[in-house]
């Protein structure tokens, strides 16, 4: 007997991504697409019959922030997100990415050069990414999505850094201004993809993003060389289009930032630039900073100014795994931004530096600026506006991965509390032959946390692990930021920082927090993560209205309910990259995920079809 649909959902309560109240009702699929909604909906009519009594079905979810352009290539079912219940994906961003392909001349890798150290990826991981690019050209980099199995929907931005490289070459990107004539090829370059369907130009500014590569060590990533006037050029092609600027703050000159920010202002520059900026969360050490991005926002939005900008908002707490000073945090003081601009395996360099006796006063000063004294730089940070956002409280970090057992799980303060007294004379401070054996070894008499952690360096290199939560710490304000109109979920960074961070889950916990205060809130939550931004980003997806691609998730809300994200973060080796990754895997959370009508993700497997058959689209902004 034939049948009219491939596939009837039956039975769950379904958030539709339009924010209006939940209802219970079926969902038929045929041929990929959406065929019908409604109760009731006769089974008979369908090949397979699914029933989700007591699940949430909802769009599939959004990633509008990854860096996994660099893995898609190498695995394009990217099966970390799936299993997230997240269909669609943005990469391209924070300036960053391999559309233009390898751009290689010379000794020159720029895409291992300004990913390295930006996103915490190791060289080896990178240069197999770099190894899978076929294209040379923006047009066959989106053209190339339908020839791979591609799992999840992807869209892209063109990536500033990488376009300076692709008309100046890498190292005139980082030592002059552009001529008139490159300046223009820029325009036209990026006009043709913006006609080709990317979803507009990414930019960065953030002080601590380095090159990796010698002779540039020392130097930012191209975007930031750019001058306003460059900016404003590029920028007024992507208003043309109506596409989309991402952007992070320049954080070390807040005017500055306010400034360019400005640049969304329909008022002041002639049309509205739509707008998304990193990040609005609550920060540890200065809590109320995002409130100052969100009131600009607000101001910027205003009929006064006529502009359209948005914060990304993450969904969870902000935690970040360390390997001794090797992690994001520490770029950002110019003492162990210097140890990590070494190479990963350049132990003997680092030992030099740790030695040094200029370096370790250098060391000393930034560990402890704004930390102590009565001077300007400490009254600022009292006030919750430090001129330093890296944390540095010994008791903040936990270890996780200790090179003493009877470490793991502690905080480093008690450790070197316990440590400090045994140098003291107190024999019994360590609690155990292994503790006495290493409190023995330490080479470095203990006054204060700066030596602790110069002695745990000197003693350990990148031998010791442990974690940070750098903000949102315990969610206390995290879902008024998701709720906030000036902000917009589903910022993940999923794909960089591979050993640092596992922020896969960031849109699992944006519903987990909402669910707290009740459907409603969940209503709202599934809007902003995605029918909001998929109109934001001009993207045909994030609906589950007739007609629409079935991109469709389910989710346990009682699974949900009992979830603690800190518990499913893990560590692993993964053998796409020969190297350790942190990922989030929580089970039974989501029980079931189609892509364009297929079933990709269900009861805690991936189907078969997953990297088989190509399912996701390279979606083309419109």
């Amino acid at each position: 007997m034939s049948t009219a649909w491939d596939t009837l959902i039956t039975g769950a309560t379904v958030f539709d991504g339009s924010g209006s109240p939940p209802r219970q009702e079926d969902i038929a699929i045929a041929n990929g697409r959406i065929a019908a909604r409604g109760i009731g909906l006769p089974p008979s009519q369908a090949a397979q019959v699914i029933d989700a009594s007591g699940q949430w079905l909802m769009p599939g979810l959004l990633d509008i922030h990854t860096h996994l352009d660099l893995e898609v290539d190498l695995e394009p079912a990217l099966p970390e997100v799936v299993r997230h219940g997240t269909t669609t994906v943005l990469f391209g961003n924070c300036s960053l990415g391999n559309c233009f392909g390898k751009q290689i001349e010379g000794d020159q890798n720029p895409i291992v050069d300004c990913f390295t150290r930006v996103e915490n990826i190791p060289k080896k991981v990178l240069a197999k990414s770099v190894e899978a690019v076929t294209w040379d050209n923006t047009g066959d980099y989106l053209d190339h999505f339908g020839e791979i199995p591609l799992g999840p929907n992807v869209a892209a931005f063109v990536p500033h850094s990488m376009l300076r490289v692709e008309v100046m070459g890498l190292e005139a990107s980082v030592t002059r201004e552009p001529t008139e004539a490159e300046l223009g090829e820029m325009e036209r370059l990026l006009e043709q993809a913006l006609q080709q369907g990317y979803l507009g130009l990414s930019t960065d500014g953030l002080p601590f993003h380095y090159l990796a590569n010698a002779p540039n060590t020392d130097k930012r990533i191209p975007t930031q060389f750019a001058s306003f006037k460059e900016m404003k050029r590029l920028l007024a092609v992507v208003r043309k289009y109506d596409r989309v600027w991402q952007t992070t703050p320049i954080i070390e000159n807040r005017l500055k930032a306010f400034g360019y920010f400005a640049l969304t202002s329909g008022r002041l520059f002639g049309k509205t630039l739509k707008t998304s900026a990193l990040s609005v969360m609550e920060f540890v050490l200065a809590p109320k900073a995002s409130n100052a991005f969100l009131g600009f926002a607000r101001l910027m939005n205003s009929r006064l100014f006529k502009g359209n900008i948005h914060f990304q908002a993450l969904g969870t707490n902000f935690r970040v795994w360390s390997d001794g000073i090797v992690s994001p945090l520490f770029e950002e003081l110019d003492s162990t931004c210097e140890l990590i601009a070494l190479e990963y395996d350049d132990l003997e360099g680092r030992r030099a530096l740790l030695n040094n006796p200029a370096w370790v006063e250098r060391f000393r000063a930034d560990w402890h600026h704004g930390r102590r004294g009565r001077n300007w730089a400490h009254f600022k940070a009292k006030l919750g506006m430090p001129d330093n956002l890296v944390v540095r409280d010994l008791e903040r970090m936990v270890f996780d991965g200790a090179p003493v057992a009877d470490w793991e799980g502690e905080t480093l303060q008690s450790v070197s509390e316990r440590l400090q007294r045994f140098q003291d004379g107190a024999a019994d401070a360590a609690r155990s032959d292994a503790e006495r054996e290493a409190f023995s070894s330490f080479s470095l008499q203990v006054r204060d946390d700066a030596d602790f952690m110069l002695g745990m360096l000197r003693e350990y290199d990148r031998n010791f692990r442990y974690w940070i939560d750098v903000s949102n710490d315990g969610n206390r304000a995290t879902l008024d930021f998701l709720l906030h109109p000036q902000a917009m979920p589903g910022f993940n960074d999923s794909g960089a920082h591979i050993t640092n961070m596992a922020f896969y889950d960031s849109n699992l916990m944006s519903l987990k927090l909402a669910q707290q205060k009740g459907e409603t809130t969940v209503a709202t939550i599934v809007r902003r993560l995605t029918r909001e931004p998929a109109a934001f980003f001009n993207l045909d997806v994030g609906s589950i209205e007739p007609g629409a691609q079935a991109d469709i998730t389910l989710v346990d809300p009682e699974k949900l309910a009992g979830w603690d994200t800190n518990d499913t973060r893990e560590f692993i080796y993964r053998d796409l990259f020969e190297h350790q990754q942190m990922v989030n895997r929580p089970e039974g959370i989501v029980p079931l995920v189609l892509i364009n009508g297929q079933v990709v993700w269900r009861d805690g497997a991936f189907d078969e079809a997953l990297g088989s058959a190509v399912l996701g689209r390279a979606l083309r902004a419109a």
